[in-house]
């Protein structure tokens, strides 16, 4: 499981804000990267 991977699954529709959320938690990807993404900013 890598940014990349995490992205496309989001981006399809496969991951919700919450499981991109819980990879931050588990620190696979960073807060920063949660913003690319999702465009939110990242809330602990």
């Amino acid at each position: 499981m890598n940014f990349a991977t995490i992205k496309r699954n989001y981006t399809r529709g496969l991951w919700s804000l919450l499981m991109v959320k819980m990879a931050v938690k588990k620190g696979i990807i960073t807060a920063e990267e949660y913003k690319e993404i999702t465009e939110q900013e990242y809330q602990a």
